[in-house]
């Protein structure tokens, strides 16, 4: 039997953007807030080990698509905010005032508090300039895009971005998690959310493994934020998700090819620049990817000749806005491209050996796709309201799960104006009920 536990005003199950940002004005607020992390909060090292450790576990951070295409999330306090290019775009305005909601403000507060900006030009690698100039003799508009990075902190000549900086250059959500426990909210690794406990049809709490022992824990209001893959399973194990999780992915593609003339090339921040079509729903950008990294992808592609040409090959990524599709298991992924799909990834892999060709690239290969950013499963306008909320009561969603529409774009800047959004609201219900209740 599962072990009861503190009571607490509002329990948040994942600490990524969107729910870290809303156990953070929660707590600020004074409300008793725990997050329950399924994840550990080592400090980053940024390390392979570590990284493989945090999102490359079959079955939890690793899974294979029907068509053999990689999918990865980071189990780990800040969520995937820790593994990945820190690239910032702003939230799609059109899409999300299509149902009512205005992020706005949220986005003012943000880019006020953040480190949000393009990198100077002596932290833009060797690599992503040649790219860029391939790309604008290509006729593309490519230019620099928005990173989540002090650059007081970053360094040159790195490649830790992706295996969880450990200089404090690169913005995580696990800032956000540090900030709400200095304001009294309480964290809890290794805490994997199973199911909600639901009485008299209202949201009471949830039930969780905590180290190896069942646990359950009351609150006022349950926020999941387990992520687009997570949220839908915690919910069908709950008894409150009905029919498949259809899901977009953000498909990429790696499409590379060597140079002559680079110089210390190899390590540098990925994505510093790049080029977005909005109406085709491709998007390109440098990915100067870890060694390691960049061998599996020769390899997977059967590419073995390349193996050492790492320091040599540029790397463009190519990601695409994907069809809504497919569903999520209790420990699977389901999910094909759909033709148009593919259509677009051709089209992007065509446009970025054009850049590869005009920046002297030779050997120019393309890896098998992969997923990038899995959405969509908890959708607003279908399982949500415009305030996250369930048809449960007490229950909410805040994760890249609640993205109404087919993506495409980096979401960690949408997931953080969602957060604040929902946070100050829950806040302000809580403060108003109590008014009421002491008047």
């Amino acid at each position: 039997m599962p072990t009861p536990s503190s009571s607490f005003d509002a329990i948040v199950t994942g600490t990524g953007p969107g729910g870290a940002s809303v156990a953070r004005e929660l707590a600020r607020a004074g409300a008793r807030v725990l997050m329950l992390e399924a994840g550990g909060a080592a400090p980053l090292a940024g390390t392979l080990t570590q990284m493989a450790r945090m999102a490359a576990v079959p079955g939890k951070g690793a899974f294979l698509h029907r068509d053999l295409s990689l999918l990865v999330r980071a189990l780990t306090t800040g969520g995937t905010s820790t593994i990945n290019f820190a690239t910032s775009a702003p939230p799609p305005a059109t899409m999300f005032a299509r149902h009512g909601i205005d992020l706005a403000p949220a986005l003012a507060a943000w880019r006020a508090e953040l480190p949000m900006a393009p990198l100077p030009d002596d932290l833009v690698g060797p690599m992503a300039t040649r790219i860029t100039a391939g790309a604008r003799a290509h006729g593309l508009a490519w230019r620099k895009l928005d990173k989540m990075i002090r650059p007081s902190a970053c360094r040159t000549g790195c490649w830790r971005c992706v295996y969880g900086c450990p200089f404090g250059a690169k913005w995580t959500a696990r800032e956000l998690v540090d900030d709400a426990c200095a304001h009294g909210a309480r964290l809890v690794a290794d805490g994997h959310v199973t199911r909600v406990l639901v009485e008299d049809g209202l949201a009471v709490g949830v039930e969780a493994r905590v180290g190896g022992r069942m646990e359950t824990f009351r609150a006022g209001r349950v926020v999941l934020a387990a992520g687009g893959i997570g949220s839908p399973r915690i919910l069908r194990a709950s008894g409150l998700l009905e029919g498949p999780a259809p899901f977009f992915s953000d498909p990429v593609v790696a499409v590379m090819g060597t140079v002559d003339g680079i110089e210390g090339g190899g390590a540098e921040v990925p994505m510093a620049a790049g080029f977005y079509d909005p109406e085709a729903g491709i998007s390109l950008a440098d990915l100067t990817l870890p060694r390691p990294m960049y061998q599996a992808f020769a390899a997977q592609a059967g590419r073995i000749d390349r193996l050492l040409a790492h320091d040599r090959t540029l790397t463009i990524m190519v990601k695409i806005r994907d069809a809504i599709r497919g569903d999520v298991g209790p420990r699977w992924v389901d999910k094909t491209l759909a033709p148009e799909d593919r259509r677009r990834l051709a089209a992007g892999i065509t446009t970025a050996r054009g850049v590869l060709a005009a920046a002297g690239a030779r050997h120019v290969f393309a890896s098998h796709h992969f997923a990038a950013h899995p959405g969509g499963t908890v959708r607003i306008g279908e399982a949500l309201d415009a305030d996250l909320a369930t048809r449960t009561p007490g229950l909410y969603v805040c994760d890249a799960s609640v993205i109404p529409e087919p993506w495409g774009l980096p979401p960690t800047l949408t997931l953080l104006c969602l957060g604040w959004r929902l946070g100050r609201r829950l806040a302000q219900v809580s403060a108003s009920r109590e008014a009421s209740s002491s008047a």
